[in-house]
């Protein structure tokens, strides 16, 4: 078990799901976990049920002057480790029934919150001359979805981002690594079942069965394994401009 004592990690979207997931994994290893996020209620829970030292900050990620206030409010921890993990799902719809507005809304959170993230934190770890980022990407970035174009090119966009950054950072001891969850047990994939199965007249049962039968598997992804993923990619210290596909070996169709 990697021991992750004496670093300071920075979670975005750290007040529910794979982010929340993440942030408990790292403080279980011995991290200061900073979590980052919009809703304070949702971020404060999370603290609480890590315990002492875990700390909360507001920012929106697509927002310069919010991140740039955030990592200044930063100055007395020394980052070490970065999760990108902030995302939005975006529309769902064919790709000319989405308006300009959702397209850029889905890039301004998905791929520039983590280069602002990126911008504001790297310097610290170029000086020291060491640091972790882990981008949590999806498998989605990789394999055709229908109807979610504005998601799977955001997503697509953090591989090629991962793989620049790290030959850029990599002589000064930087390691950049991109994690790509497939479809996560949770509300979020029980809401896609419900509307599947309006849609198609099935049941919610059968919807669930068809969709994780793709799966080499036969489920999806929890939570957890992601929390546990993202510290293993810590503890592989040799790895930089990765991907690490944790997808239950999912085919999407």
């Amino acid at each position: 078990m990697i021991d992750l004592r004496g670093r300071t990690a920075v979670v975005t979207g750290a007040g529910n799901g794979l982010g929340a997931a993440a942030a408990r994994r790292l403080a279980r290893a011995g991290a200061r976990v900073v979590l980052a996020g919009r809703d304070e209620a949702r971020l404060r829970a999370v603290a609480a049920g890590i315990g002492d030292g875990a700390r909360v900050a507001i920012v929106d990620v697509a927002d310069p002057a919010s991140v740039s206030s955030f990592a200044a409010g930063l100055a007395d921890e020394t980052v070490s480790i970065l999760v990108n993990n902030a995302g939005v799902p975006g529309p769902v719809a064919p790709l000319w029934e989405i308006e300009p507005v959702e397209w850029d809304g889905v890039f301004a959170v998905n791929v520039r919150g983590v280069y602002l993230l990126c911008r504001a934190f790297l310097p610290g770890m170029l000086d020291r001359r060491d640091g972790d980022i882990v981008i949590m990407a999806s498998v989605s970035g990789k394999r055709p979805l229908t109807r979610r174009t504005p998601y799977t090119a955001s997503k697509t966009a953090l591989h090629g981002l991962t793989a620049t950054l790290a030959h850029e950072v990599g002589p000064a001891g930087v390691r950049v690594n991109t994690l790509s969850p497939g479809p996560v047990a949770g509300p979020r994939m029980a809401r896609n079942f419900a509307l599947e199965a309006a849609r198609t007249g099935s049941t919610v049962a059968d919807a669930e069965h068809e969709f994780v039968s793709r799966a080499a598997l036969g489920r999806m992804v929890t939570e957890d394994e992601v929390g546990d993923a993202v510290v293993a990619v810590l503890a592989m210290r040799g790895m930089t401009g990765a991907d690490i596909d944790l997808s239950a070996g999912m085919i999407a169709r």
